[in-house]
């Protein structure tokens, strides 16, 4: 795995570390981005990526007036699938929201929110505050990081657990047995337990479930029909298609239908369904300023640096920017859950999108797409 390829594993904003490669791309190059998409580029990466071995692809494009849907192998153009760490975007901009409602401060130390939770082995919620998490420069070690948690939940032990139901609290609870990964704001390491806490300070704020806030704030004022936030419901909803993995980190390893499991193993950091429509009219609003005030999309677009090897890559809140090698500039989230790789991203001014997924977690290039839909 070439430098690049480390980092953008590291980076790609995935729920399941290591198994779902996610976006974020090379520095930039010179050369310049063409005019105009006809979308063929795309098209020929999801062919490509069934004939790496994904059973289906589905990619969508939005690019000012006109629309395109590709497709390629089983998946067809309106299938709903798990997004992973997209969720992680609605998350931050419900409490971009709540700021904005004067009910939090995202400097507010966790501790304020959540008292006694984020302490253990070095850990202190008095001196992390909800915007580190939302930046991922808490230093909390994720919880998917944890080998026996990846060993139940990632591999062959999925099969036997994936029905399981975790609270959040035993999800922090397990990160909080390990050691920081660095002082808070000294750093920055992409950790699922952030997210899980952004959700539980969620619920500490409104009294009511995290996922409650996400449909009232954003999936019903869009109009987001085919976006979910499952709970503890571990069926997909129609029209789908299976979901793939291999279990392991050996591509040749059996494949296995892991469409249904039990959400509560990712909770606010990657439970959400939804399909590439929603997904883009979600970024393209969120954008262009109509679910947040000026004040916090600023501060949404404000980004920490998360790799010198990657001088183009930042991470806001929940939102990450990263130059293409056109040297085209995007912004979005990728995400990746059991057999589910996807990816949604944007323009900064919201007029150019694409949203994608892979049915499988083992193979695939989805930063491929995206440089076929932006650079062409």
């Amino acid at each position: 795995m070439s430098a690049v390829r480390t980092a953008r594993t590291v980076v790609a904003a995935t729920l399941v570390a290591g198994l779902a490669a996610t976006a974020l791309a090379a520095p930039a190059l010179a050369a310049p981005a063409p005019a105009k998409q006809d979308h063929a580029a795309a098209q020929r990466a999801l062919q490509a990526a069934v004939d790496a071995g994904v059973p289906g692809a589905v990619a969508q494009a939005r690019d000012g007036r006109t629309a395109w849907t590709g497709t390629a192998g089983e998946r067809k153009g309106d299938d709903r699938y798990r997004v992973g760490s997209i969720t992680k975007t609605f998350v931050a901009t419900v409490l971009l929201q709540l700021q904005a409602e004067g009910r939090i401060d995202l400097d507010d130390p966790v501790e304020k929110w959540l008292p006694g939770v984020v302490r253990g082995n070095g850990h202190d919620g008095r001196k992390i505050t909800v915007r580190q998490l939302l930046n991922h420069t808490s230093g909390v070690y994720s919880v998917t990081s944890d080998p026996g948690f990846q060993e139940k939940i990632f591999g062959p032990g999925f099969l036997e657990h994936r029905y399981d139901r975790w609270t959040p609290k035993q999800l922090v609870d397990i990160a909080m047995t390990h050691a920081p990964d660095f002082a808070p704001g000294t750093a920055w390491n992409y950790s699922n337990t952030n997210y899980v806490l952004a959700g539980m300070v969620i619920e500490k704020v409104t009294g009511r479930p995290y996922g409650k806030a996400v449909e009232n704030r954003i999936i019903k004022p869009l109009k987001l029909r085919a976006t979910s936030v499952p709970g503890t419901d571990v069926r997909m909803p129609k029209p789908s298609s299976p979901a793939y993995s291999t279990l392991s980190a050996d591509p040749n390893a059996t494949v296995h239908d892991v469409s249904r499991l039990s959400p509560t193993l990712a909770y606010a950091a990657g439970e959400m369904i939804s399909d590439s429509n929603d997904l883009q009219t979600f970024y393209r609003a969120l954008l262009k300023g109509k679910l947040l005030p000026k004040a916090e999309l600023r501060e949404m677009t404000t980004t920490v640096p998360i790799s010198p090897e990657l001088p183009g890559a930042g991470y806001g809140l929940g939102l990450m920017k990263q130059k293409l090698s056109c040297g085209k500039e995007i912004w979005g989230h990728g995400g990746g859950i059991h057999g589910s790789s996807s990816d949604a991203q944007a323009t900064r001014d919201g007029n150019h999108s694409i949203a994608l997924n892979f049915n499988a977690d083992w193979t695939g290039d989805t930063l491929a797409v995206l440089e076929g839909e932006f650079c062409g």
